[in-house]
């Protein structure tokens, strides 16, 4: 959720894009984001695939590009992107936000789609493009909701101009501080985690473990 200075959360009203059903599911997705993502790394895991050298270099493409996604999203808004609370205190129009209006799910679908290709699993990245389709629409119709509740015509405005899933140039040339230190040591778990997965492909392809 981007997140500017403006915006008293003791103040603001609840909008109606935040009372919708689809935004009250969405509530409940975004608490436990974190572990949703774990279906999309067994089913991979586990499964049957075959993998050769093209699954990893496109896999790794995947999850670069998705890392760098994620990483301008960081560097523009801060570590606050890892919190599980409604509160926000400022907007985030520039970088890689005046592109898109959710870059960090959009990294994320790409690092997530990478790893399945990597695995061979083929059938299963289809499956998962729905799942994570239906999953983040839901997540993304509460954090709109709330932006609107707080931001009001400030993020309406935004919301217009800006699209939500596709790249699209911005209108204006507005700038706005990155913090790329932060973002870098935000994201170490993150790269921890990538090591990891790589390591269980690793392990999978040599040993032929699946189910």
């Amino acid at each position: 959720m981007p997140s500017s200075p403006t915006g008293n959360l003791a103040d603001s009203s609840i909008s109606d894009a935040e009372r919708s059903s689809s935004a009250r599911i969405g509530a409940v997705l975004f608490r436990h984001r974190g572990w949703l993502p774990v279906p999309f790394l067994l089913v991979p895991l586990l499964a049957h695939g075959t993998s050769d050298a093209m699954n990893w270099i496109l896999g790794f493409v995947f999850v670069v590009l998705g890392e760098a996604i994620r990483l301008a999203g960081v560097g523009a808004a801060g570590t606050e992107t890892r919190r599980r609370s409604r509160t926000v205190h400022r907007l985030v129009t520039y970088g890689i936000f005046a592109w898109m209006r959710n870059p960090l799910y959009v990294g994320n679908f790409l690092i997530w789609m990478g790893f399945a290709v990597i695995s061979g699993v083929l059938w299963f990245i289809p499956v998962a493009v729905v799942l994570f389709a239906v999953e983040y629409t839901l997540i993304v119709r509460y954090e709109e909701g709330v932006l609107e509740s707080i931001f009001g015509d400030e993020y309406l405005a935004y919301k217009a101009r800006t699209s939500r899933w596709f790249p699209r140039p911005p209108g204006s040339d507005e700038e706005g501080e990155h913090h790329w230190g932060e973002a870098w040591r935000s994201e170490l778990s993150t790269f921890m985690q990538y090591v990891a997965i790589t390591a269980a492909f690793v392990v999978k392809q040599r040993m032929g473990w699946s189910l």
